[in-house]
């Protein structure tokens, strides 16, 4: 469902010249799994998410997504995906249902679908209780919960994660890890990108993890910790991403 294949994107700064968010990115992801895109700020996981949601255009490189390619079929892509960014923003003045419901019909849902999918997205996140509440009196939690409503309202086959639990509380954090969980469950493709281990550890199938724009390593968990000879997630990723700081 996702084919990266030496995905690039250059940007040119006025003080430091060009400066490469992603190079040369290559894996992919099938039907039924979650892949984690593991890094620390800046390592360029939000530059490759948003290339493959099409709100990035490549400098170099392929990238396909539910057989679409993310630069000449965009608008094919855009209706197959659901995009999670961490800059995300809600109406204040609307209420979660009515948040939600907008965006079904910008993607052309019929109201007694839309209806429907609402009531089940409600069931699923655990959000009747403020669904009719005005976004701008959501708390964190009931916000990241309205925006993964919202990106889901079409239902899309594919699913892109960046930073779902940043800045939420253990029992928020848990909720989303859990419908993640439960999409990979109803055979969505998943990718999800964090720097918190214990996520990358309880959710993912496949783990890349990327520094300075570019997979260091990828595998599942016990295979990194294997090649690295650790038996934490963190200490294993210290040692790929930084040799000089591992103990």
């Amino acid at each position: 469902m996702i084919e990266a294949r030496l995905l690039t994107k250059v940007f040119h700064d006025r003080k430091r010249g060009e400066v490469r968010g992603a190079d040369a990115v290559s894996f992919s992801v099938g039907p039924g799994t979650i892949y984690g895109l593991l890094g620390a700020n800046g390592a360029g996981k939000t530059t490759t998410l948003r290339m493959l949601a099409t709100l990035l255009r490549p400098t170099s490189g392929t990238a396909t997504v539910a057989g679409f390619d993310v630069a000449r079929e965009p608008d094919k892509v855009r209706a197959a995906v659901g995009f999670l960014a961490t800059t995300t923003a809600l109406y204040d003045r609307l209420t979660a249902r009515e948040m939600v419901a907008y965006f079904g019909r910008l993607h052309g849902m019929a109201e007694a679908a839309l209806r429907a999918r609402i009531a089940l997205l409600a069931d699923q996140l655990d959000m009747h209780e403020f669904l009719d509440r005005r976004c701008e009196k959501l708390s964190s939690g009931m916000k990241q919960k309205t925006s993964i409503a919202r990106m889901l309202v079409h239902d899309p086959q594919v699913m892109i994660f960046d930073e779902p639990t940043l800045g939420l509380d253990v029992m928020a954090a848990r909720a989303i890890v859990r419908f993640v969980r439960d999409c990979r469950e109803r055979g969505k493709t998943v990718i999800y990108s964090t720097h918190v281990m214990s996520e990358a550890e309880k959710l993912c199938d496949r783990v890349g993890i990327i520094h300075a724009g570019s997979i260091r390593a990828e595998g599942t968990v016990a295979e990194l910790k294997a090649r690295t000879g650790e038996r934490d997630l963190e200490e294993a990723f210290v040692r790929i991403v930084a040799p000089e700081a591992a103990p």
